[in-house]
């Protein structure tokens, strides 16, 4: 998904998800998948737009580089940095490769030398194989300097064994792709040339940014549907508003994603997304609440807002959305319930019937939901968001 969240923002035509793939290293073999797209910007601009990997700043990106910032003043030295080769290939068409700084020793003039090793933690993550596996990534590079012995062979393993043949294995090759299955079709195929929805053609959307690029991926979806997008971020939407524009220049109002509190009605961002959505209420324009969005609007319209008793971080689950089964993706931790009163007048949810956690609310002229149907998690997502788009202005 961040890598996606880039792809959307670099290429005009969005990203394709190749892989799964295996790639071997010295010590451990990865799994990876590749993404591919079309773009008009100097390379210089691309490298610019994709740093840096969401993989070793956590994400949102632009909210973990905060944390990170605060949390270690000392910095990471050049650990996750680039090297960029910039030129042009043998058709003559501009190029960049550049690899990024995570299996490398950073050696002083005094002759320290320092490896710095990372693993990606998610809610599931244990902690024993992720130190395990910083110790594998480590050891390639400090095995080349002598400084400690090469891994030591399985007992169990083939006396010898070449690392390639895994990506030849037929049943490996079977439970990589199985792994698709679990994902959007849409984010699996070329997207180009797709044809628009006939109703939806021409339309306009505004996405109200709550600093997520998942508004990236929503305006790709949205472009193929046929709509025309704009984004504007929290934090400039006062001048965006003084400069003449106004959500009612707009058929749709995505009120967007990103990290928060939703009950802290004293932060700047959540204020701006409050006043968004009772202006939205007031006026009775059709509007989609994504996530944060979601939550904002659950306890404007008097919705009680939790902790999750469990922090969703990429997680899929199985739950009804739009009357039918679906598997969708979450990143939240907080979660709208149904208060002890009831439900408003006029609106009705779709929820969890083992937790209670509602993911998708309905009203007159608004749709919100917790999930993120954008999300590759999401396997029928570009479904469920043309069917919520229909909902409000089809």
């Amino acid at each position: 998904d961040e890598e996606l969240k880039m792809m959307c923002d670099i290429c005009h035509e969005g990203g394709l998800v190749l892989g799964p793939y295996l790639k071997p290293m010295s010590h451990l073999v990865h799994t990876e998948y590749l993404l591919a797209g079309r773009t008009d910007r100097d390379v210089r601009a691309v490298l610019r737009d994709s740093m840096f990997a969401a993989t070793v700043t956590g994400s949102p990106v632009e909210n973990a580089c905060r944390l990170i910032a605060r949390y270690e003043p000392q910095g990471r030295g050049y650990y996750a940095s680039i090297g960029a080769l910039i030129g042009h290939d043998d058709d003559g068409l501009p190029m960049a490769d550049a690899p990024i700084f995570i299996r490398t020793a950073d050696v002083d003039l005094e002759g320290h030398l320092k490896v710095t090793a990372g693993a990606t933690l998610v809610r599931d993550s244990d902690p024993a194989y992720e130190t395990q596996e910083t110790w594998a990534k480590a050891s390639g590079i400090l095995s080349a300097f002598g400084l400690v012995e090469a891994a030591p062979v399985p007992s169990n393993a083939p006396g010898t064994l070449d690392p390639d043949a895994y990506t030849r294995d037929d049943e490996v090759l079977i439970a990589l792709g199985s792994r698709n299955q679990r994902l959007s079709q849409f984010w699996l195929t070329d997207q180009s040339g797709a044809a628009p929805e006939a109703t939806l053609q021409g339309k306009r959307v505004v996405v109200v940014d709550g600093e997520d690029d998942f508004v990236n991926m929503l305006g790709h979806v949205f472009g193929v549907l046929g709509l025309t997008t704009d984004v504007v971020r929290h934090d400039h939407y006062a001048q965006w508003a003084d400069e003449g524009h106004a959500l009612d220049d707009y058929d749709l109002v995505v009120v967007g994603p990103g990290p928060g509190d939703p009950r802290d009605t004293d932060d700047a961002k959540i204020a701006v997304i409050g006043g968004v959505v009772q202006d939205l209420l007031a006026r009775e324009q059709p509007f989609l609440a994504v996530c944060l969005g979601h939550q904002v609007l659950s306890r404007t319209i008097g919705l009680d807002l939790v902790f999750k008793d469990i922090v969703f971080q990429g997680t899929q689950s199985r739950l009804p959305v739009l009357g039918r089964q679906e598997t969708v993706g979450f990143y939240n931790t907080f979660v709208a319930r149904v208060p002890d009163a009831g439900l408003p007048d006029g609106v009705t949810v779709e929820r969890d019937e083992a937790t209670g956690d509602i993911h998708l609310v309905a009203g007159p002229h608004y749709r919100g939901v917790q999930f993120h149907a954008e999300s590759v998690l999401t396997q029928n997502g570009f479904g469920i968001l043309r069917d919520l788009v229909l909902d409000l202005i089809g």
